[in-house]
């Protein structure tokens, strides 16, 4: 062979076919339709369907390769929704931004973790980061409260007569900032209002549920009374009672959680929590009756419901037919064999009650079912119920028993002083 620069002279090596000497320390390549990995340069024979087989191409088509891709497709949408979902883009909110919140699954633990003080201070101690004080000015004049923030973006929850009328709030994170508090939105039904403070990722409290709470249970109360400095005050206690009527200045609140943990001033809109560390309720001092014997606090559940109406459209909705009334004395429900009733006192001429047929003196006993056996009761049930939807009212009216296929509407705001209607 003549290269450029020279003669060269090229010797050829003998051809060995002797395996035995060939010692490349790789063995021959598996088929690839036995490896996990491909070479790039033979994906385009399999990805396009085409097999070898007993040294002939045989062509399978598209059908293997079309199921794979129908379930890529739905995977890649499922997936878009999710994040979509997450982001809050599926529909449109007040607040859209990408937050974390923490929900308890129940039952969270299989024991309490309420037992005597270090299981108290270790509730303490989780909880103490997403309790705030606020610092409420109005008319000249500054007074505290309390919240719990229950979103990482800085959306904090508290009672709506904390922040009623407020001209200035102030939110001091356990951290010590001190920021500027936005109200989002306000519901005196269920005193509960919803704060906007410029923060990220705060600690964020973790809800768990009032639904299965029973009477006896542990209870701490979390809040920041009187705004004395050292961070959140703690007291312990037990769940006294469920589904209270507390009777304030402003009207009644129904279906409130009671406990003897004792509840000082300025801890309004502070956390009730259960044996497991997970809110239960949000305390509201707005109670009068009571004195300093009890404290009671909106259900989470209720409360976490109105707070997401107040942040999606700036006011809750509460279901509503149109009726006043009161609870059916003892004697009567004996009389009409039953465990009790409200009984309609008013109709409203214009409300869905009135257009369903029912009247003054009728006796509401039932609600789709469930038992209602006081007014309470009734305007506790109903707001479980979406403005829109129909509801079957068993009641009673002259010692028959009736049933009504009544709309629900959305309650229209009460006039100053008036007594809301259910």
């Amino acid at each position: 062979m003549i290269l450029a620069g020279g003669p060269t002279t090229v010797e050829r090596m003998p051809t060995d076919d002797d395996a035995d000497d060939d010692v490349t320390g790789f063995g021959a390549p598996l088929p690839p339709d036995d490896r996990l990995w491909r070479h790039p340069s033979e994906l385009g024979r399999h990805a396009s369907g085409d097999e070898v087989a007993g040294g002939r191409r045989r062509r399978s088509g598209r059908t293997a390769t079309l199921p794979v891709a129908l379930i890529a497709g739905l995977a890649g949408a499922v997936l878009s929704t999710g994040i979509i979902a997450v982001t809050g883009h599926l529909s449109p909110r007040v607040i859209e931004r990408q937050v974390v919140e923490r929900v308890a699954v129940t039952p969270m633990v299989s024991s309490p973790m309420v037992r005597g003080d270090r299981g108290v201070a270790k509730v303490a101690s989780q909880m103490s980061p997403a309790i705030v004080r606020l610092d409420v000015t109005r008319d000249g004049t500054t007074a505290t409260g309390s919240g719990v923030v229950f979103r990482d973006d800085g959306l904090v929850l508290t009672s709506a007569h904390v922040v009623e009328g407020a001209d200035d709030i102030h939110v001091r994170l356990d951290n010590g900032r001190n920021l500027a508090g936005t109200l989002v939105g306000a519901d005196a039904l269920t005193d509960v209002a919803v704060l906007d403070v410029d923060a990220r990722d705060v600690p964020v409290a973790l809800l768990g549920s009032a639904a299965a709470l029973e009477v006896g249970e542990p209870a701490v109360a979390i809040g920041s009374p009187l705004g004395l400095r050292g961070g959140p005050s703690v007291t312990t206690g037990v769940i006294s009672a469920v589904d209270r009527t507390v009777d304030g200045p402003d009207g009644s609140l129904h279906g409130m959680i009671q406990t003897d943990a004792p509840i000082a001033p300025g801890s309004s809109g502070g956390a009730l929590v259960d044996s497991t560390g997970a809110v239960v309720g949000i305390i509201t001092a707005k109670a009068t009756e009571a004195g300093d014997r009890f404290g009671f606090a909106t259900p989470i559940d209720l409360a976490r419901r109105v707070a997401d109406e107040l942040v999606q459209r700036g006011a809750a909705s509460h279901g509503w037919i149109g009726v006043e009334g009161v609870d059916l004395p003892p004697d009567q429900a004996g009389a009409m064999g039953v465990e009790g009733g409200a009984l309609v006192r008013g109709v409203l001429g214009d409300g869905p009650a009135k257009a369903a047929g029912l009247a003054q003196d009728d006796v509401i006993t039932e609600v789709n079912g469930e038992p209602i056996e006081s007014m309470p009761d009734l305007v506790v049930e109903l707001r479980e119920h979406r403005p829109g939807e129909e509801v079957k009212v068993g009641y009673w009216r002259k010692g028959k028993r009736s049933e009504a296929s009544v709309i629900v509407d959305d309650r229209p705001p009460a006039p100053p002083s008036a007594r809301p209607d259910r």
